[in-house]
């Protein structure tokens, strides 16, 4: 394993009455370059688009795609995401959002930190997703 993931877990023992399945980590002791990326959103970076309004794990879905695609332009990937920082503007949204985030990081584990607050940039965005990743040390 390329990074040191400190005291893995998964949110389905972590919080047993939820419905959660999201792998996660108290922290990660990274090697490489670091990528920062800013919080994603749903929206099409080409035509600034908002997409899937009203739909909170489709934001967070496309939210994801951008994240992704963001880091393969950077030279990194999924897998080497360190930390998220999640934005909700309702609690009632993280379950969605959870769920879906569950299936993109499976087995990655980074450390995750959740907040809500009152408002996103535009009002039609629920979830911003922010992540820290790196591009590995050629070994």
């Amino acid at each position: 394993m390329i990074h040191k993931r400190l005291r893995p877990f998964n949110t389905k023992d972590t919080y047993p009455e939820q419905k959660l399945n999201t792998d996660l980590s108290q922290g990660v002791v990274a090697r490489g370059t670091m990528v920062f990326l800013r919080g994603q959103v749903s929206q099409d970076l080409d035509t600034r688009e908002s997409l899937h309004v009203g739909d909170p794990r489709a934001q967070a879905r496309k939210a994801l795609e951008n994240i992704k695609m963001l880091l393969e332009e950077a030279g990194s990937e999924m897998a080497h995401i360190c930390r998220i920082v999640v934005y909700l503007t309702d609690i009632r949204y993280r379950e969605a959002v959870y769920l879906e985030m569950g299936e993109w990081f499976k087995g990655v584990h980074p450390c995750s930190t959740g907040l809500v607050v009152p408002a996103l940039a535009r009002p039609e965005w629920v979830v911003e997703i922010e992540v820290t990743a790196v591009i590995p040390d050629a070994a």
